[in-house]
């Protein structure tokens, strides 16, 4: 077995320390919920919205929906087509995508904004139960130094 100079080793150690990272198993969890929510996104497109979509222009089925251009080309091969319906529904995943990304930053940045107001409403009250310590230790500072008064006094 060859002997290892010490830098295999260091990278090895560098890169577990990376992949054991929690960023590393949140970025994972991440591409597997993104993945299901394209898949119901793009079930919610192509099932649910195109359909009522193509009924209003006429009956249509939208992915269906192309341009015939002729080929001036190959005049014996067949005329190349154009699916802007398949463009269409896909700009529709995409601004659906969009508009669920959009909703999730503002509740994250709601939940971060009432997380900070809350960690500065206890960063207050702890100042003010530390003042009120202060103001009962002051107190008793000044019974302690009336005491010690008294006493030198007499």
């Amino acid at each position: 077995m060859p002997r290892c100079c010490g830098r295999c080793f260091n990278l090895c150690k560098e890169f577990k320390a990376f992949a054991l990272r929690g960023n590393m198993f949140d970025l994972a969890l991440g591409i597997i919920i993104g993945t299901a929510f394209s898949g119901v996104v793009q079930s919610l497109v192509d099932d649910i919205i195109t359909p009522p979509l193509g009924l209003l222009i006429g009956g249509v089925d939208l992915v269906n929906l192309t341009a015939s251009i002729p080929n001036f080309v190959y005049q014996n091969q067949p005329p190349v087509l154009i699916r802007y319906g398949r463009f269409i529904q896909k700009v529709i995943n995409l601004l659906l995508v969009a508009l669920a990304l959009f909703v999730v930053v503002k509740l994250i940045n709601k939940l971060h904004r009432l997380a900070m107001k809350a960690k500065a409403d206890v960063e207050k009250t702890a100042v003010k139960e530390i003042s009120e310590e202060v103001k009962i230790l002051q107190q008793i500072r000044d019974l302690l130094s009336l005491k010690t008064v008294h006493i030198h006094q007499q």
